[in-house]
């Protein structure tokens, strides 16, 4: 397996090794040693999460708040998003940043997100099942947001806005200015 970090200190691509043959596949998807070991951190992972969508559902961007923050590993099972995570830490120096990478069954790759960071994606295909480990158990009282289409973000989610499909909770999240 190999991260890449990404320009938010903390946040890492992870890629798995593959091994080919005439029957198909095999990689390792998690292995909490070498995970340990790449991104230099220890992470209990306590709760696991997977979502189904259709092309144009736009999830997030998600968080929780205070000792209910959660770090998340996440994946796409099925078909392909793409996958934002917008540093919120207000003591680091990429703070309102935000990194996007397309997720697929195709290329495997995982996006580790640490504590701190708000969260989304948007499916890109016609089925989509994403899969995500978290650090934290859900805690409702401590959930809160950030909605898609905050210019101080300017986040390019790569389809037309008109296509897009969000629950009447993500259409109610809060722009960053009345959460700082």
């Amino acid at each position: 397996m190999k991260a890449t970090e990404t320009k938010l200190k903390g946040c890492f691509i992870l890629e798995p090794s593959i091994f080919k043959d005439s029957r198909g596949c095999f990689f390792e998807s998690f292995n909490h040693k070498t995970f340990t070991k790449l991104i230099n951190k220890e992470v209990n992972f306590v709760q696991d999460n997977q979502s189904f969508s259709t092309k144009g559902v736009l999830r997030g961007l998600h968080f929780q708040k205070g000792k209910h923050a959660q770090a998340k590993l996440v994946t796409v099972l099925q078909g392909e998003v793409l996958d934002v995570a917008v540093d919120f830490r207000k003591d680091s120096p990429t703070y309102l940043q935000h990194v996007s990478v397309r997720l697929s069954s195709e290329n495997k790759k995982q996006l580790f997100i640490p504590r701190g960071f708000a969260h989304g994606f948007i499916a890109l295909t016609d089925q989509v099942t994403f899969f995500y480990k978290c650090d934290n158990y859900y805690h409702k009282e401590s959930e809160e947001g950030i909605i898609y289409n905050d210019e101080t973000l300017a986040i390019n989610w790569m389809l037309p806005k008109e296509t897009f499909i969000l629950s009447e909770k993500d259409l109610q999240l809060k722009k960053v200015i009345e959460l700082q």
